[in-house]
């Protein structure tokens, strides 16, 4: 009887559903405190504000993980590849004119008139669980060569989509998540050597390309890309053989290339300790970090300067709760694809949350990755919540097999 007891109560990891319900408060909070002081927030209607929005995702994405918990994982897997071909048509279709809408100079969302979803927040999902299907084999298996270029050629293949849009960020994260869930399958240690030694060095080379060669030589890149590149490096596009004139235009755009990060540390440096209060940011509140980012890339300086130190322990703490539930969860697993699942949703929020937070303090280029529930988004709420709905499902059905 008490062991029954003890299973019922397992079926929910409530450590998981706090840290969540914590994350969505503040995200809340800061999201009200992000946008209220702007001018036009006092005429604007509740239903259109950014932060009842938000609640508005919160409460979709909560429901979605709520319905995905009814299924167990095992059969919802029998469906990845249908999900994930179908991510990849959605990814394709963002590239078509009159279908993907463009914002910011890139084109990566569908527009449906009441809302905008980004696919490529979903195809991150639909990956982990095809990924995590196709490594569900036998060990010998995975050691055979065609096996791990079947399984590099599915990471591949949503990256180059996704770069095509282009979102740098999204189409980063596809790679520690591919890796790392290679890694814990057991994908011979030489193939993945070799291969992070491969990237590495082209990512080596495109450093240097971008940083020293002369323009006409360069890889081609995106424009922005190449100046978030520079402006990480405290670089300046000098033209070769510029005038005095021209290297000061080139300070002047550098300058104005960094200000958003700069006034980003700016924020989380001024809020000392215990931060300047709620709604009290005078970084934002005077426009000093520009309030088209303010909500969403850098609520994390939002909330640094408002809550200061302390605040950001807060919110460091409570993505390590759900990063470390996560690795409980797979180590606690009887089945491969339950532990690769568990394991692929923790890779994927740890590199959304080390790399947004990195590019707030200036660790990181900036890429427009979101943080996870605390950033501004529909789809990146609701793929994030769906997420934490896939661990709460391992879980679940964790000793089903």
């Amino acid at each position: 009887m008490i062991a029954l007891g003890q299973e019922r109560q397992s079926k929910v990891d409530w450590m998981l559903v706090a840290a969540i319900t914590g994350l969505m408060t503040i995200g809340l909070a800061f999201i009200y405190s992000a946008t209220s002081v702007s001018e036009t927030s006092q005429i604007t209607p509740l239903y259109q504000q950014r932060w009842f929005l938000q609640f508005v995702w919160y409460c979709g994405g909560a429901s979605a993980a709520a319905l995905l918990c009814l299924v167990d994982y095992h059969i919802l897997a029998r469906w990845s590849l249908v999900a994930y071909w179908g991510t990849i048509l959605l990814l394709i279709a963002v590239l078509i004119p009159g279908v993907g809408a463009m914002r910011f100079g890139a084109r990566r969302w569908i527009d449906l008139g009441l809302f905008q979803i980004q696919p490529s927040e979903f195809a991150k999902l639909s990956f982990i669980f095809a990924m995590g299907h196709f490594l569900s084999r036998p060990a010998d298996e995975l050691r055979l060569t065609n096996v791990f270029w079947k399984g590099l050629g599915m990471l591949i293949l949503p990256f180059v989509i996704i770069m095509k849009e282009p979102d740098l960020g999204s189409a980063l994260i596809l790679i520690p998540v591919g890796l790392t869930m290679m890694f814990v399958a057991g994908v011979p240690v030489r193939y993945l050597r070799n291969l992070i030694i491969g990237v590495g060095a082209l990512v080596v080379l495109i450093l240097i390309d971008v940083l020293f060669a002369p323009p006409n030589w360069q890889i081609k890149l995106e424009d922005y890309q190449k100046r978030r590149l520079l402006v990480y490096f405290g670089r300046e596009a000098v033209p070769p053989n510029a005038t005095p004139a021209e290297r000061a235009e080139a300070r002047r755009a550098q300058r104005n290339y960094s200000y958003n990060v700069d006034q980003a540390m700016i924020s989380v440096g001024s809020g000392g300790v215990f931060g300047k209060g709620w709604c009290k940011g005078t970084q934002n509140a005077l426009g000093y970090l520009p309030r088209a980012v303010a909500h969403n890339d850098f609520i994390f300086s939002v909330i640094a300067e408002e809550k200061g130190f302390m605040g950001s322990v807060v919110v460091i703490t409570l993505y390590s709760m759900v990063l470390f539930t996560g690795i409980r969860i797979a180590g606690q697993t009887r089945d491969r694809l339950g532990k690769l699942l568990a394991v692929g949703v923790v890779a994927m929020w740890f590199s959304h949350v080390f790399i947004n937070i990195g590019m707030n303090i200036r660790l990181m280029p900036v890429t427009g990755v979101p943080l996870p529930l605390l950033s501004y988004g529909g789809s990146s709420v609701i793929c994030s919540l769906i997420a934490a709905g896939i661990l709460q499902n391992v879980y679940m059905y964790r000793r089903s097999y």
